[in-house]
């Protein structure tokens, strides 16, 4: 096996996890050392213990051959920390997985990421709250992660693929086992306009104690977490958690004081989370990894778009850096006069203002 296939091998031990792994590795320096290395002396590596040793001691090649072989066909691709698609936010975390499987593509523009949580049995406030967010940052280019979970984070993903943006949905299970059932159809939607992922093996059940590990992804993902509605002892919490931890921003959107959904997000604000009341309060606070790069998505403002929406596409032209009018103009569809109309609505908003020479900047 290549050094990829035994790493790939590696992960597949059950109870493993990427900090033992990653410890491992220190200890023996490559994959194919700690599969052959005596039982004992795995059992010597603080953390294993005699039944991971035994797990790894048992490891099959044709195990690892039948896990790519399901892994084509169902169109994943499994890659190591090494690979140069490894997600760059993700590299940054303690304890980075080692091994991602991937259905769809992860892209550099996912860098500039926001992940959207919160509860399973979300208010219909909540579930739209966070649909139209999702939506509104997709249309500034961000991409929107979240867990495929009932609730918020499927409105979430929706509000990202309705817009026509990109959403990672990050799963608690392997591939063979998409949880829940009924979101396996938009896990496939997902996939055709951002990506799937999971750290786990492709028989790895839903179990409760994988979706800890699968909020740290989530919130490792993104440059900040945004936590829509989250009762006392929500999962939602703990990706907070692991966001502070991560030195990533932490927002949440205030609930009724008298809401069981709204105990953990009014808790969050209360312990300094910024409060989110709409887009560009998140924005206010993203803008220095937001506006540094270039949206990669077409710039054309078809006709048939509403006001407000064209409005937003000029806005999402316009950078904090001094561009011409003219340039701008060049990549909109519509009227001069219209384009006059939409600038000036701009600039009455406070959000751009016209230097001289026919220059636009943001405020």
């Amino acid at each position: 096996m290549s050094e990829y296939e035994e790493l790939v091998a590696l992960n597949m031990v059950w109870d493993m996890g990427s900090i033992r792994l990653k410890r491992l590795l220190e200890f023996f320096g490559t994959p194919q050392k700690i599969l052959k290395v005596p039982l004992d002396k795995l059992n010597g590596v603080y953390g294993i213990g005699p039944e991971i040793a035994g797990k790894i001691h048992s490891l099959r090649p044709e195990d690892v051959t039948k896990e790519f072989a399901q892994a084509e066909k169902l169109d994943l691709k499994i890659i190591d920390y090494t690979d140069k698609n490894y997600p760059e936010n993700l590299k940054e975390i303690p304890g980075f997985p080692i091994v991602l499987y991937i259905k769809g593509e992860l892209k550099p523009a996912d860098k500039l990421s926001l992940a959207i949580v919160g509860s399973r049995r979300a208010s219909f406030y909540g579930l739209t709250c966070a649909e139209r967010l999702a939506g509104e940052l997709a249309r500034r280019q961000l991409t929107i992660v979240s867990g495929l979970a009932r609730g918020i984070d499927t409105y979430a993903h929706r509000g990202a693929l309705k817009q026509g943006g990109r959403t990672i949905a990050v799963m608690g299970s392997g591939f063979n086992n998409i949880y829940p059932q009924e979101n396996k159809e938009l896990a496939e939607e997902i996939a055709k306009n951002g990506a799937v992922i999971s750290e786990f093996p492709l028989d790895a059940q839903p179990w409760k104690q994988n979706f800890p590990r699968r909020n740290r992804l989530i919130s490792g993902l993104s440059l900040g977490t945004l936590v829509v509605e989250a009762a006392r002892n929500s999962g939602a919490l703990i990706t907070a958690d692991f966001a502070l931890e991560q030195g990533r921003e932490v927002f949440a959107l205030p609930g009724k004081v008298d809401a069981k959904n709204s105990f953990g997000t009014n808790g969050l604000i209360k312990q300094g989370a910024k409060l989110v009341s709409c887009v560009d309060d998140i924005m206010e606070e993203l803008q220095p990894y937001v506006f540094s790069a270039p949206p990669e998505r077409t710039s054309v403002v078809p006709q048939k778009l509403a006001i407000a929406e064209k409005e937003s596409f000029l806005y999402n032209l316009i950078s904090y850096q001094p561009a011409l009018l003219d340039d701008i103009v060049e990549k909109l569809d519509i009227d001069i006069p219209e384009i006059s109309s939409l600038l000036l609505r701009l600039q009455v908003k406070k959000l751009i203002k016209q230097l001289p020479g026919k220059l636009l900047v943001r405020v």
